[in-house]
């Protein structure tokens, strides 16, 4: 991002759902299958371990759920949300797979950035559960 703001440049987020892991279909019990790339074990797959959505990361988003779909978002549409008011350079370019994620996505346009307030809060939680 700094280099793209430096640049006067666009940053694509490329995955900016975390391969769905932001959308909240995912539990700790889910397996997925082995031909699906999430599946795996590849080294540069964070989100996703042994083929299930990487508990850490499961955690994070627990923590902060009611901050990102505060004033009626969906969990995808706050988690874009998210991006949009971090940093005005930033363009998510989130993937699907059916027409109603495609609604879904375009939903964040509709709300746009999420609130100063809960970006500080969301900020806030981020933090304190970085250190427990």
């Amino acid at each position: 991002m700094a280099v793209a703001a430096r640049e006067n440049l666009v940053s694509f987020s490329r995955l900016p759902l975390a391969m769905g892991l932001l959308t909240g279909k995912y539990t700790p019990a889910m397996r997925l299958p082995t031909n699906d790339v999430r599946g795996g074990n590849a080294e540069w797959m964070v989100f996703f371990r042994d083929g299930a959505a990487n508990p850490h990361y499961l955690s994070r988003l627990s923590a902060i759920r009611d901050l990102l779909t505060s004033g009626g978002r969906t969990l995808a549409q706050g988690a874009l949300g998210w991006i949009l008011a971090k940093s005005a350079i930033a363009l998510p370019v989130p993937g699907f797979t059916r027409p109603e994620q495609v609604a879904d996505n375009l939903g964040a346009l509709e709300k746009g950035p999420l609130p100063a307030a809960v970006m500080a809060e969301i900020d806030a939680v981020l933090k304190i559960a970085e250190t427990a």
